[in-house]
């Protein structure tokens, strides 16, 4: 078995077969004389700092003596947070998880360094190192002895906004395991939070709990509203959430208008639309209140016709298409609507598909997120639309056209873990598959053979 030798003995060969004297190497790291002298005889604990000026010192890889330094360092010394910080920092920036972990697994048993590892996440964090950051909050909760600490709290609310992404079953069991330690949160930190449960439900379809967590959302922000209010002198002192606490109370009425619409309740949809259209009681007056009031008014002029589309009132749509033709961002949600309205009610919108080929043939090649909307909505969207519009397409006989967008959607849903749609997907081809060219069927084979490999795989 071989044997490693320590830092200290490396730096001493080093020096030997470069004919190096302690001052000429201190001169290159620029460390003087005596605090090389004391890391070499083994006098001085090595700083991170120390040692990555030695390696680099040494022309040797960043983090070439990292599992030593824990050796000789942390384990064989005593535990010193002012020396053991820099080097999880440290860890993170060179991606050495694996260095990481094995100091934290040292750290975890002791109650004074959860807090400190809890700080270290959130620095983290916020410079986008998420899988390090993930698995500092996954520790730090665990190791929380107090179930209804607001870190505790933090670090579920930390660890749903890193795991939500492209997957929808593992969105929807991110938001799952999220929901219980929402009111745990403060109050300021409730609002976001809060919006960002909506917003993965709402990708989701996910009716029940979409209603129930935009009502939450909707009391909470007009309690802040008025507490800001009443706070209003020592507002700069205060913490604030991402956006004004009104804008909240209104998304939650556009969200509950959204749920109603789906549950064909359009009365009641179109009072929650009325209420956000109406925003004359918010009493500021900077731009940005102004540029979200009108934001909303917007929105409730256009949701107004969606609403009566929706509800069969066909005569809307020149009006409708005539409003959204000039709002980019909203073409392609405006012709999903009116998609799905033509393939309930049965009618011909093939004057309307015309009109926006080309904005339809950018959507369906490039999928980018459209206007405010989350990734997650706007890869929603993409499978609803596409499948809505192989069903139109497939009901008038045109069916190569047709198999393309239903494959589009199968593909896509395949993509984003989004059974109940692939599932749908599936059911659609095998009503039209007496269509089907045996080139449409062998594609469509090999569509399936992937998802049935994704399903295998998890």
């Amino acid at each position: 078995m071989e044997i490693t030798p320590t830092i200290r003995a490396e730096v001493q060969t080093y020096l030997i077969r470069k004919s190096l004297t302690m001052t000429e190497f201190g001169h290159i790291i620029d460390l003087n004389v005596g605090t090389v002298s004391s890391i070499v005889t083994g006098n001085r604990i090595l700083s991170v700092n120390q040692l990555d000026r030695i390696t680099a010192g040494m022309e040797l890889p960043p983090d070439y003596f990292y599992e030593r330094y824990i050796e000789e360092c942390i384990i064989e010394e005593t535990l010193n947070w002012r020396r053991i910080s820099p080097f999880l920092y440290r860890c993170v920036e060179l991606d050495r998880l694996d260095c990481l972990q094995r100091v934290v697994f040292l750290l975890l048993d002791n109650p004074i360094y959860p807090p400190l590892l809890f700080e270290v996440a959130e620095n983290i964090y916020r410079d986008g190192h998420n899988e390090a950051a993930a698995f500092l909050y996954e520790n730090v909760a665990e190791s929380e002895r107090q179930q209804h600490s607001e870190r505790l709290a933090v670090c579920h609310y930390r660890l749903f906004t890193i795991r939500v992404g492209d997957d929808q079953e593992k969105n929807y069991d991110a938001a799952v395991q999220f929901e219980p330690y929402v009111e745990r949160l403060d109050e300021i930190d409730q609002l976001d939070a809060l919006r960002a449960l909506v917003n993965t439900y709402r990708s989701l379809r996910k009716w029940v709990k979409l209603d129930y967590f935009a009502k939450s959302l909707g009391n909470k922000a007009k309690i802040q509203y008025k507490i800001d209010q009443q706070h209003s002198e020592n507002s700069e002192h205060t913490k604030k959430p991402l956006y004004p606490s009104f804008v909240y109370w209104a998304f939650s009425h556009l969200i509950r208008a959204e749920v109603c619409d789906a549950n064909k309740d359009y009365e009641t949809a179109l009072q929650h639309i009325q209420r956000y259209a109406d925003l004359s009681w918010v009493e500021e007056k900077d731009e940005t209140t102004l540029e979200w009031k009108n934001q909303f008014k917007e929105w409730a002029s256009a949701n107004i016709y969606v609403n009566r589309l929706m509800s069969g009132d066909l005569s809307v749509i020149p009006d409708y298409v005539a409003y959204f033709s000039s709002k980019k961002d909203e073409i392609l949600p405006a012709i999903d609507n009116i998609i799905e309205v033509a393939n309930r009610y049965n009618i011909n919108v093939d004057h309307i598909l015309e009109l926006f080929e080309a904005e339809i043939q950018s959507f369906l090649n490039e999928q980018n997120q459209v206007g405010v909307y989350t990734q997650q909505i706007s890869s929603e969207r993409f499978t609803h639309f596409s499948r809505e519009l192989a069903i139109y397409l497939l009901r008038k006989g045109r069916f190569s056209d047709g198999f393309t967008f239903l494959f589009s959607c199968l593909e896509k849903s395949a993509e984003a873990n989004n059974r109940i749609q692939a599932i749908r997907c599936m059911r659609l081809f095998t009503h039209f598959k007496e269509h089907a060219s045996a080139h449409t069927r062998a594609v469509y084979g090999n569509l399936i053979k992937v998802v049935n490999e994704d399903e295998d795989e998890e």
